[in-house]
């Protein structure tokens, strides 16, 4: 685990490795050479060849291990190529599972150097952590039983109902303008079972990653299809690493226009879900 904070020594200014191409095992190939100015964060990974990147471990389509135990999804393959445009291989990537309320804690004591979990740019986090992107814009919808019995189709009408969703998520915040029965949970999957027995009138959370639980279902969930927030979803790093920051966002414009972010999409989230446009990176 490297920090920019904790750089001391003189890098050098490049790097090179000897891959060009994907091994076997490898769905992005890391850069062949990479130059970085000394003391930046990217020269300390790249001269490290390794970088440790949260994401979630249980969220269908985005994050979620397989049964390896390697995550896959949208985020997942983002991760890779961040790590591949610093000259890391898929090997020196270690995935730490993160969950809503450790996002920012994890970051802040340099536990991981970047955050790729459907994580939405807010101004409160960013009090804490810097954000490169956004890389995509969800909606906060809401899950029911196949057939919603209930009749929900918007959050109004969760108005003194029990809802379902995660400590510590933007989701939790904004139902709570709704409603104050709230189940907050360590993970989204963990709700499913309260949706199913009526404990809960529904699960709360954003539009994809209920697509990705609902399409793992059976048939016994669906989602209403009335997304009432937004929520850009950024690369969560150290704050006030502006360089790394900028970094990211020129690896995230250029998937965009060389048709890696769409290949990244319709190798995960593709599977149920339509292309969207990538959404305008913000340089703040």
């Amino acid at each position: 685990m490297i920090s920019a904070i904790a750089l001391t020594g003189v890098l050098a200014l490049s790097a090179c490795t000897d891959s060009s191409a994907p091994t076997a095992d490898e769905t992005v190939a890391p850069e062949a050479e990479v130059s970085f100015e000394a003391g930046s964060t990217m020269a300390a990974l790249n001269e490290a060849g390794k970088i440790t990147i949260g994401t979630k471990f249980d969220q269908p389509l985005f994050g979620q291990v397989d049964g390896s135990g390697d995550p896959q999804g949208f985020d997942v393959e983002i991760g890779k190529l961040i790590a591949a445009k610093l000259g890391i291989p898929e090997s020196g990537i270690t995935w730490t599972e993160t969950v809503s309320a450790n996002r920012e804690p994890f970051i802040e004591s340099g536990q991981v150097d970047i955050v790729v979990a459907t994580y939405t740019i807010n101004d409160k986090r960013k009090e804490v952590i810097s954000f490169a992107g956004p890389y995509y814009n969800a909606g906060q919808d809401i899950l029911v039983l196949a057939g919603n019995p209930g009749g929900i189709n918007g959050p109004d009408d969760l108005a003194g109902k029990p809802v379902c969703t995660v400590a510590g998520s933007t989701s939790e915040k904004n139902i709570a303008e709704y409603t104050d029965q709230i189940t907050s949970l360590g993970g989204y999957a963990e709700c499913l079972p309260l949706v199913s027995a009526g404990t809960v009138a529904a699960l709360t959370t954003d539009n994809v990653i209920l697509a990705g639980l609902a399409a793992n279902s059976g048939g016994e969930f669906e989602v209403v299809g009335n997304p009432f927030t937004e929520e850009p979803y950024g690369i969560g790093l150290a704050k006030d690493d502006t360089d790394f920051r900028m970094f990211i966002n020129d690896v995230l414009e250029e998937a965009y226009g060389d048709g890696t972010w769409a290949a990244a999409w319709e190798k995960t989230a593709g599977a149920e879900l339509p292309l969207p446009d990538p959404p305008a990176v913000n340089r703040y």
